[in-house]
Formats: structure tokens, sequence, C-alpha cells
């Protein structure tokens, strides 16, 4: 991963191969932001230099022009912030994405040094998430450039400390995310989380499938017994001296879903090696707070399968008792996260935590509903609001979603506590019957919040800000910010 350095020395001194500053727009055409005043001044005419080459300073609009000597560093790279706001600011999600934009710019080069005054935090989270490049599979690439190796920023080395934690937690994820299904099945990504949560100092304990029948794990062993690679229920805590409070994390991490018996189309399957990002991102959101030490407990659990026809798969039509006793009517294979939670749900409510959050690519409704960068959030409302505004302050948005009753009554069952999906496998409201299934495994009393991320979970795009295309990493940075504040809270 990219290396983080704090300098308090004038950028423009800095022997670095990239400078970058910030441009605003303006009425009269654009303007440096603070931070560059240094450089201004050893480059008296940038600004207009920067107007002839046709910046204006939009927001994610770079530019990139030699120095020729006027700073210390070979390359100048001019990001665009947009229009200040009154105060002459902008918001923190622009500074990252500008990061992000800027680090992507000095690709293939060694070191970048940012002159702009802004939360040297930011500017580093969004630096490294921008800088990610995951292409280890190719024999030989000449073109091939490597992200840049180093990043100064001006600021404290605990702010950079902290943004380079919780860029790994993100990073982590999104390797995983990327990783090729075959290269990762559950026992894979089992021992993988093991090793790292391991190095980290976090407690670490794997169910296998033996461990599964044992306890009685319907949900995840329906899901896994179609496939040769076994299931797995893997549990990381963190548990420092003194804590009394509990945070409980679930993730979904279906290796690769083919849909089992109700099995998808050809078009697009490729993509379901990522619908393991919610367990990938409970994963890496534990490494960073191992790194982080936040004076609360906290408790996680990933959900490991992969949904594969076979003559062992579970069928539609199957009722599956889940952890703790209750039981379901399968009408949709292809509904497979919402089984595998179940038994994670169940087992988790068991520690005793004071809150319990999950984050599953659960449903395609959700990105009919709310887009690809929007999640969804369902839960209880003080939890669900919760998870809202940690989002926005990380700058990764959801949006709250009812239960509705009228849908809880379309998954009754005249054989079993509830239908896995809508009767007739109604399609309206989908993303919400993903909900209220889950609601079904959640003690009443607890607090909880379900994140959707079936959409932001992964990028097809082109990259933006510091979201770069395969897996995003997303809710890591929104749980990490719900862990500390819950440690915060009186």
């Amino acid at each position: 991963m990219t290396r983080l350095i704090a300098s308090a020395v004038d950028p423009a001194t800095l022997d670095v191969d990239v400078l970058v500053v910030g441009v605003h727009s303006g009425d009269d055409g654009p303007f440096l932001a603070p931070g560059a005043e240094t450089v201004s001044t050893a480059w008296s005419d940038l600004t207009e230099t920067l107007e002839l080459l046709g910046a204006k300073g939009s927001a994610g609009s770079v530019s990139k022009l030699p120095s020729g000597g006027r700073v210390a560093a070979k390359l100048l790279v001019a990001v665009g912030l947009g229009e200040p706001d009154e105060n002459g600011s902008v918001d923190d999600e622009t500074l990252r994405r500008a990061a992000g934009v800027a680090a992507r710019a000095a690709v293939g080069r060694e070191s970048l040094a940012f002159a702009l005054r802004a939360d040297a935090e930011l500017l580093a989270t969004g630096a490294i998430l921008g800088a990610y490049q995951f292409d280890g599979y190719k024999s030989d690439d000449p073109d091939r450039k490597e992200p840049v190796a180093s990043i100064t920023v001006a600021g404290p080395d605990a702010q950079l400390e902290r943004a380079g934690s919780i860029a790994a937690g993100v990073t982590a994820a999104r390797d995983w995310v990327n990783t090729p299904a075959n290269l990762l099945r559950p026992p894979d990504l089992a021992a993988d989380v093991e090793r790292r949560a391991t190095e980290a100092g976090l407690g670490v304990e794997v169910l296998d499938e033996h461990a599964l029948t044992e306890g009685g794990y319907g949900g995840i062993l329906a899901v896994g017994m179609g496939s040769a690679a076994k299931p797995r229920l893997v549990r990381l805590t963190w548990r420092p001296e003194g804590a009394s409070k509990h945070v409980a994390l679930v993730g979904k991490g279906i290796t690769f879903d083919t849909g089992g018996i109700s099995i998808k189309p050809a078009n697009g399957m490729w993509d379901m090696k990522g619908d393991m990002a919610g367990a990938a991102a409970v994963a890496g959101t534990m490494l960073a707070v191992a790194a982080l030490k936040p004076a609360v407990n906290v408790t996680a659990y990933l959900a490991l399968a992969e949904n594969m026809p076979s003559g062992d798969a579970y069928r539609p039509g199957d009722v599956v008792t889940i952890y703790g006793g209750k039981t379901v009517e399968v009408l949709n294979t292809d509904a497979e996260g919402r089984m595998v939670l179940a038994d994670a749900l169940v087992r988790a409510a068991e520690d005793e935590p004071d809150v319990l959050y999950d984050t599953a690519t659960l449903t395609g409704g959700q990105v009919i509903a709310l887009g690809k960068r929007t999640a969804g959030i369902m839960g209880t409302d003080e939890e669900c609001e919760r998870v809202r505004a940690a989002g926005e302050k990380v700058g990764e948005p959801g949006w709250p979603m009812p239960l509705p009753e009228e849908i809880k009554k379309t998954m009754e069952s005249p054989i079993a506590d509830i239908k896995q999906v809508s009767a007739n496998m109604e399609r309206s409201g989908h993303m919400l019957q993903g909900g209220i299934f889950l609601a079904k495994f959640v003690p009443e009393d607890l607090p909880w919040a379900h994140i959707d991320i079936a959409g932001p979970g992964d990028h097809s795009g082109d990259a933006y800000g510091y979201t770069v295309s395969g897996g995003t990493g997303r809710p890591v940075r929104t749980l990490v910010e719900l862990v500390e504040e819950h440690a915060r809270r009186d």
C-alpha cells in the first residue's frame, strides 16, 4: 500500500515527483485554494497558465503541467475543487475525492505531496484509496504503471496513521472482492482472514462444515451443501481491557453465487465473485479496529459459502431449520444470502451486544430503488439513522427504507415460520423483503441495522474520486465510524 509521510516543510521546496494544488471555480475564472501560497509566489502566473490550459476548477477535474524548476517537484497537478462556500471551504467528500483524483494522476511516479490546506486524514484517505490498483494476474503487461509509492501531507502523524489504518481495512476488503472465485472459495477466504486477523491481534474462531453441522447452522449448510468447497463461519473478536460496551457485526460471504438450483442467467454471472463483499467489509473493518484500538468490544461473524447447483444442493420447496430453531420455507435458492445471514444474526445476538449491524450484497432490488452508490438501510429506526449519518460523514451514502406490514404478510408460510421470499416470488419491494426476512432473526429488543450494498459494493464504470473499478470496500469506513461512535457514547 502507498506510504504516507507527514511533513511541516514548505511543499514548494519538497523534492517529490508531483506537487498537488487545489483549484476553485469562480465567476472570474479559476483560482488557487488555500495551501498553495508559496507555490503561487514561486510561480506568479500559475493561475493564468491554468486558465490558458482550459482549467475551470470544476470538482474532480485535473490539469498537469511541468514545473520548469519553479518549484522543487518535477510535475504540478492542479485538481478541481469546485466553487467554495461562503466561508471559502468545500465539504469533506469533495476533498477526499480530489485527493483520489490527484493520486491517480500521479500513477507511474514515485512521490507526491499536497500543497493544499485541508484535514490531513481526509487527503490521506482519499489519496490512498484513489491510488489503489488490482491487476495481479497478468503474466506480462509492459504498459503497466505502478501507483504512486509515497504521499506527503502536512499534518500530525496520528492523523496519517489513522488514515492508513482505515484505508488498509478498505483495501483488504477490495482485494478480497476482486480476487477470482476459483482462488477464494470459503475455506480459502476463512484461512486468509484467520491469518490476517491473528497477525493483527484479533481473536479468531473458524467453524468448518463438521462444527456447523454439530451446532445446527442450517442456513449456511443449506446454501453451501451444493459445493465441493464446504462452508465456514468465522468469528472475530476485539476485546480491549476494561471495555464494557459491545458492538456486533455480521457479513454475508457468498464467494460465488450461481443462484444454485434457481440458477442465474449466464450473462453477468462473472460478477458474482463479489457476492462476499459484506463479509469482506466486516473483516476489513475488524483489521482497522485492531489498528485503531477503540475502547469497545467488537464481535464479527463472516458467513461463508459457495452457492452451487449439484445433486447435493438445496432445493425450492425445502424447509430449513436456522440456528436457534426457526424454520424457513425455501422458494428460491438464489435468495441464499439471507439464509446464511440468519444463522449468523442469531449467533451474534447470543453474545448479547448493545447493537448489531449486518451488511450484504443482498438484493437486486436495492440497485433498482437506490442505484449503484446509495446503500439501503433497514432495521430499528434509531440505528438506521445512525448508519445514515455515519455514512454521510465518511462519504458512503445510504438511505433508510421501511419494513411494511403488507409485505410481511406475503412472507407468511403455512408450513414454516417464514417464507424466504414473498409468495409466488413477487418482485415488488424485493429489497424490503430481504430486510423483513432478516428482522425475523434479530431479537425485537436489540438495536439493529442491515446495510444492503448490492450496488455500492462494486463499481464497474470509470474511476471517480477515490473509487476505482472493482470492489469498493464499502461499508468499511461507515462501520468503523459506527464502532467508534458507540465507544464514545455515555
